[in-house]
């Protein structure tokens, strides 16, 4: 039984995962791993995309490589995906969600076009993340947060490092 609590935040590109974790990390004393950059480092991939210009994720090695670190907690874990995520690996994941005109402004800005770009507002408008994360893990333990502003941002930060606090007071 792990001593510290293991987070992830997931959601479409786009939706403020990244600073989230990020600033999380730096609230909670938490490891924060991003898997785009896990995989860069330990080249975990499986082939390239040409349709979206990505390298494919090895999603086994990724699991292979962050097992025991997630055994032993402590851990928040930003990507865009989680049904390839074993589910004893986490206490709580939170789906950020974004207005869809947002989001398509803010993956323009990070040069995403044509049908990456159509795709991933997509993406968030049905929900897939969402979806995908309430059939990989307990419904009890996902959640969705608004982000959209800075506002929405300081006030997930805020719960998320409330409930972290609480999760280690309940289990140590």
């Amino acid at each position: 039984m792990r001593s510290t609590v293991n987070l992830l935040p997931t959601g479409t590109p786009g939706v403020g995962k990244t600073t989230l974790g990020k600033e999380l990390a730096q609230r909670t004393g938490l490891t924060y791993v991003n898997i785009g950059d896990l995989a860069q480092e330990g080249q975990l991939f499986d082939g390239y995309d040409e349709e979206y210009q990505c390298p494919i994720l090895d999603e086994d090695r990724v699991v292979d490589e962050l097992d025991e670190k997630m055994s032993e907690g402590g851990v928040i874990v930003d990507y865009h995906g989680c049904d390839l995520f074993p589910e004893r690996w986490f206490d709580i994941v939170f789906v950020l969600r974004t207005d869809n005109t947002q989001l398509y402004t803010r993956l323009e800005a990070r040069g995403y076009t044509g049908k990456k770009l159509q795709d991933n507002v997509q993406c968030e408008i049905f929900q897939t993340i969402y979806e995908e994360a309430m059939e990989a893990y307990s419904k009890e333990i996902v959640h969705q947060l608004p982000s959209n502003t800075p506002e929405d941002m300081e006030h997930n930060l805020e719960q998320i490092v409330q409930w972290t606090e609480q999760w280690m007071k309940d289990h140590n």
